[in-house]
């Protein structure tokens, strides 16, 4: 959340103003998302975010369960959790269009959509107390959701390219069986020619400019899926040995699946379609950064060290929809009330980063404040 939060630093201008500053460069590259294969710190948020509710997930149905919740209670609360995670993700993305965007790519959409079948999968793995059923539909989801778009025909030679915003050359296509992962002209492409075409629009939908998808909130399931096992283990676990064994060893062994399935051409790692090597890839990198951080705080107790993200994670609905939506709404007020020139105190170079930071610490002291003040928006 704090990463998404300091989007508003803006390295890459930044980067354009210092074009021959390598330490700059680095900083617009990790801020940014990949345009197609690969990985920046950035393209790691959605998957952690989401990977984390998985994590979550144990712990709120104990709680739940200790206060003797029915079964069909918790159940609506899932629905309704779900319900309001979609059209709170619509919501956002339609704050700057004329219409309702009916749009489902967003990050809580793609948690809203999955979320009942997360659950359905914890509840049962909880009654039977195995893993093999998690494991088991991880393992499904990703072979099914793979098949899918290696069945999917690829462009022929007479294929309209002007239907897809990219071209036949674009440098980032895939050449050879990973073709079938191309940008806009893969299976989750085509439903989405159909699906959100079923919804009022502006203009019929043709393509998503990022190459963003629907049909993404079934592998993000599986980046849940891996959440929910781990939080399983975290739950359960017996020494800090144990764990934090089982997160480095599980992060190696999907790190590994994933770059063979990358290097071998089978299915590349591609964020932004979510391939399946790209929920093992992004799901190594969860388990490793949770066991780092589960090391540093739990293990060696420094979690004075961390205030300032505790702030900012135990209202993350609060960070997301503020980083999401006042970011502008500040720059403009600082523009009133400082004037017209209060961020070119260092140079024109270094304007976007100095309102950058005084609008994310205005954002922190405002979930500080909540935070103080106990008041915590859940869903």
């Amino acid at each position: 959340m704090f990463l998404m939060m300091a989007e508003v630093l803006r390295f890459s201008r930044v980067a354009e103003a210092f074009p021959d500053s390598a330490f700059w460069a680095f900083m617009d590259f990790h801020q940014s998302h990949v345009p197609w294969v690969g990985c920046s710190l950035h393209d790691l948020i959605q998957p952690s975010f989401s990977f984390l509710v998985g994590v979550a997930l144990p712990y709120s149905m104990a709680s739940r369960a200790s206060k003797s919740e029915s079964v069909s209670m918790m159940w609506l609360h899932t629905i309704r959790r779900s319900l309001i995670l979609v059209f709170l993700g619509i919501f956002l993305r339609s704050m700057h269009s004329e219409q309702t965007n009916f749009t489902f790519e967003d990050t809580l959409t793609q948690i809203g959509l999955g979320y009942p079948i997360l659950f359905a999968l914890g509840f049962a793995s909880e009654k039977i107390q195995r893993d093999a059923l998690a494991w088991g539909a991880l393992g499904v989801i990703l072979i099914g959701y793979a098949a899918a778009f290696a069945l999917y025909p690829l462009p022929a030679l007479d294929f309209d390219w002007s239907q897809t915003g990219t071209t036949a050359d674009w440098e980032h296509n895939l050449k050879g069986f990973a073709a079938h992962w191309n940008k806009n002209t893969n299976a989750a492409w085509a439903f989405d020619r159909w699906f959100l075409n079923l919804f009022p629009r502006e203009k019929p939908f043709e393509f998503n400019g990022g190459g963003y998808s629907t049909l993404s909130f079934i592998p993000t399931l599986g980046t849940m899926i891996l959440g929910l096992i781990a939080g399983k283990w975290l739950k359960s676990a017996t020494s800090y040995a144990w764990l934090l064994k089982r997160f480095v060893v599980t992060s190696a062994i999907l790190l590994i699946l994933a770059l063979l399935l990358h290097f071998t051409g089978l299915n590349p790692i591609v964020k932004r379609i979510w391939t399946p090597a790209w929920t093992l890839f992004s799901g190594g990198c969860a388990f490793l950064l949770l066991a780092a951080f589960y090391f540093v705080v739990d293990v060696k107790e420094n979690k004075s060290w961390f205030f300032p993200l505790i702030v900012i994670g135990t209202n993350s609905i609060a960070a997301y929809i503020i980083a999401d939506g006042f970011g502008s709404f500040i720059r403009g007020s600082f523009k009133i009330h400082l004037g017209q020139h209060y961020d070119t105190v260092f140079g024109d170079g270094y304007a976007s980063l100095i309102s950058g930071a005084l609008i994310l610490l205005v954002e922190w002291l405002i979930l500080r404040w909540m935070y103080k003040k106990k008041i915590f928006i859940k869903i």
